[in-house]
C-alpha cells in the first residue's frame, strides 16, 4: 500500500448501486478504493485507519468526476477508469508491472494469472500475480476481478465479498459467463 507518510490523504465514502463505496486520494490520485463491506461504518473505518481524513463528497474537479465514473460503471454504464490518476509508485515492481497488465483489461473482458505474469514479463509467475493482486490497493479500478484461474473459474477475491463480489462485478460489465445468457 501507497505510504501516508508525508502525504494528505483525504477519503469519501458514495452510494452505488453495489452499496457504499470508499476512497482515498492523495492530491488528485486514487491510492486506496474499498469496495462495499458489510456496513458502511466498516468501509469508513477500513478507509481511514492510516489516518486519512473523511472529506465530503467532491461535488467538481477530478475528484467528483472519479466518484461519477465509478458509479456509472457499477449501474452498468462501463469505462474502463484507465483516465483515472492512481499512485502505486511506492510499490514493490513487480506488483506494479501486474497492475499496469491488468489496467489494460477491458470490462468484459479476462485474462488469466498466467496470461499477466507472460505480460508483465513474468512467465511463470501466475501464483504471484495473484498474489499482488490480493494486495491491490484500488480495486476496480485496476481491475484485479477480470483475473481468473486458467481453467475461468473464480478462486478467491480479496476483496469485501470475495468471490460472490467478483462475479457481480464480472456480471455487471456482461462478461461473457457471468451472469448474461449465453448463445451457445
Amino acid at each position: 500500500m501507497p505510504s501516508t507518510v508525508g502525504h494528505r490523504l483525504d477519503a469519501t465514502l458514495f452510494d452505488t448501486a453495489i452499496g457504499v463505496c470508499a476512497v482515498a486520494w492523495s492530491g488528485n490520485s486514487v491510492v486506496r478504493f474499498r469496495l462495499p463491506d458489510a456496513d458502511s461504518a466498516t468501509t469508513r473505518d477500513l478507509l481511514t485507519r492510516d489516518g486519512a481524513l473523511l472529506c465530503p463528497e467532491p461535488a467538481v474537479g477530478s475528484r467528483a468526476d472519479t466518484v461519477r465514473r465509478i458509479r456509472a460503471h457499477l449501474d452498468g454504464e462501463l469505462d474502463d477508469l484507465r483516465s483515472v490518476s492512481v499512485d502505486i509508485d511506492e510499490l514493490p515492481e513487480f506488483h506494479r508491472a501486474v497492475y499496469t497488465v491488468t489496467r489494460t483489461i477491458d470490462p468484459g473482458h479476462t485474462l488469466s494469472y498466467g496470461e499477466v505474469a507472460e505480460r508483465a514479463g513474468a512467465p511463470g509467475a501466475a501464483q504471484a500475480v495473484g498474489q499482488a493482486l490480493g494486495r491491490n490497493p484500488v480495486p476496480l479500478i485496476i481491475p484485479c476481478h477480470r483475473v481468473l484461474a486458467a481453467d475461468h473459474a473464480l478462486h478467491g477475491f480479496s476483496a469485501p465479498g470475495g468471490v460472490d463480489t467478483k462475479q457481480r462485478l464480472l456480471s455487471i460489465e456482461r462478461t461473457p459467463g457471468f451472469g448474461e445468457p449465453m448463445l451457445f
